[in-house]
Formats: structure tokens, sequence, C-alpha cells
């Protein structure tokens, strides 16, 4: 099992960040020791001062896929989740800087929350759908599918034209704007489409 995460695919959220918009999907990998166990603390490295969250709408792939056709991808997954791709902005600015990967900032452990799947089909259309992250019961970050650049369909196929997909797979499709710094005892939840998918606690 892969997760696969896509970059920069909310233009608010590029802009927040001073990056420069891409012409194509940024993509990069988590490695799967990066899944946060379900029911446990996040546990702020020691590494770095500036944690980030970014919550994500996530999509598991169901079967094995290669050069998939957009007009196909719908028919690679079935489950839509929500999670958060924690990041270590410090770290990560600093390995930008000087032109190396990201890994060490993006695929440590315990990176990655992913929250409890969703049949699609209890979804209208997969290309409107609401979500938000609760910090401590605030609203920090909000977004909605239809404004990502590349859509769901267009991120699987993409996506496939590099890397094999595989049964289990997990796609994290980009964070919207609103993404900050996280402190011990911070409560985080995400929301789909008005149903909780997740909570964790900072330690």
């Amino acid at each position: 099992m892969k997760l696969i995460c896509i970059g920069r695919n909310y233009a608010a959220h590029i802009e927040e960040l001073a990056n420069e918009r891409p012409e194509e999907p940024v993509v990069f990998i988590k490695p799967d020791s990066s899944v946060l166990p379900k029911e446990q603390d996040f546990y702020i490295p020691e590494f770095s001062n500036e944690i980030h969250y970014e919550v994500e709408v996530l999509v598991k792939i169901k079967k094995v896929g290669k050069h998939i056709e957009k007009r196909f991808a719908h028919t690679y997954y079935d489950e839509i989740g929500l999670g958060i791709d924690f990041t270590a902005r410090d770290l990560q600015s600093k390995l930008k800087e000087k032109g190396l990967p990201w890994e060490k900032a993006k695929g440590f452990d315990g990176a990655a929350v992913v929250g409890k799947w969703v049949s699609k089909e209890k979804f209208k259309n997969t290309n409107d759908l609401k979500f938000s992250l609760l910090k401590n019961g605030e609203e920090v970050q909000m977004g909605n599918t239809s404004l990502m650049l590349w859509k769901i369909d267009e991120l699987v196929s993409y996506v496939s034209t590099y890397f094999t997909l595989k049964k289990g797979d997990i796609i994290f499709t980009g964070t919207p704007a609103g993404v900050g710094k996280i402190q011990a005892n911070d409560y985080l939840s995400g929301i789909l489409e008005e149903q909780e998918m997740f909570s964790v606690k900072i330690k």
C-alpha cells in the first residue's frame, strides 16, 4: 500500500504559500509507515518546530491499474475519505531551498491521518464535496472538490501514467487554503459533507 499525494491542487493554497502554479499535478509519496495508527494521538516530532495540518479528500484504489484513461478512472475506486497530510514546514522549506526532496518533511512516522471510508455512491457528485478541518472546535480549513485544479478522475489517470495503482493505495488529492501550525493539546477533527471522518489529539 502506498500513499500518493498531490500538491498545489487548490489555487488559494498555492497563493498562501507563495508557490508557483504548476502546469501539471505535483506528486509525492508517503511510505505506509507514515499512517497514524487508529485511535493513536499524534506526537509532534523533535526535529520540527512547525508542523502544519493539511486536510485532504482521500480516494482508495480498489483494483490494479496502469495508464488508466480518464473516462474509466471512476471504476478504479469506490470509497472516499478524509485525512491530514502533516507537514514539517520548517524542514520542508530548508529542503526546498536546497532543491532536495521533501520526504523527510512529509513522510515521517504518523504524518498521514487516514479517516474512515464512505461509499462514493452516498455522494451525488464527487466533484462537489464540501469538507473542513476543525481545530479545538473552530473551523480553520474549508474546501470543496469543485475547486480542485485537477479533479479526482484526472488525478487517478495522471498518477497511473507513472505508478501502477494497486488495491488499497490511497490518493491524497490536495489541501485548500488555511493550513496552519499545531501545538500540544490541540484537537483536530475532519468533516466531509457534515459527517465527522476523523479526530486526533496532538501531544
